[in-house]
């Protein structure tokens, strides 16, 4: 006990330094050593990455079938390419035969306008009938037409269908002819 009575009085005693005569310097020079001083860097760890061996496969030779299924995409695109050709021709061929429809139409109506008004059908009628040249008929002279049984018809000089490889050759030529036909 008598040692941490000795202890005690020690602490208490500042010396020959009264509070009068501190003035703070001391922290002062402490905060600045501290700040000056510079913390040593922490470096993050460095993992070692570890990447699994990959067993690459060598370059083996091209596929037949992968070259002969290129081949058909391409011809499949060309003969694609050659329906949306074919397409336009015949849609614009439409547009051409309906302008064209619409102007016969009305220069039928207008010729029927023109062939009513030349002739006075009644008129006529009446004057040939009055005079004896034309009768009317009797009821025994009326023909009716049986149309009872199907139609059939008879075409001549019509060309010559080709079928197999000439026939496409035909038709490629059809092709080319509309195409460049469209072009001009």
């Amino acid at each position: 006990m008598a040692t941490a009575v000795k202890r005690k009085l020690r602490y208490d005693n500042y010396g020959e330094m009264t509070a009068a005569a501190y003035d703070g310097s001391a922290a002062r020079q402490l905060q600045r050593e501290e700040v000056l001083q510079p913390r040593p860097l922490v470096r993050p760890r460095e993992r070692a990455v570890a990447r699994p061996r990959v067993r690459v496969r060598e370059a083996g030779a091209v596929s037949p079938f992968a070259v002969a299924g290129f081949l058909a995409i391409g011809v499949f695109a060309v003969l694609l390419l050659f329906s949306y050709v074919s397409l336009t021709t015949i849609s614009r061929q439409v547009v051409d035969l309906r302008g064209e429809m619409t102007e016969l139409r009305t220069e039928e109506a207008r010729l029927r306008a023109q062939y009513e008004l030349a002739y006075d059908l009644e008129g006529i009628e009446a004057a040939m009938t009055a005079d004896g040249t034309m009768v009317k008929p009797q009821n025994g002279q009326t023909i009716y037409v049986d149309l009872s049984e199907p139609d059939s018809v008879t075409l001549f000089d019509q060309e010559e269908v080709r079928t197999g490889a000439a026939g496409f050759v035909d038709s490629l030529r059809a092709l080319w002819d509309d195409v460049v036909s469209y072009f001009r």
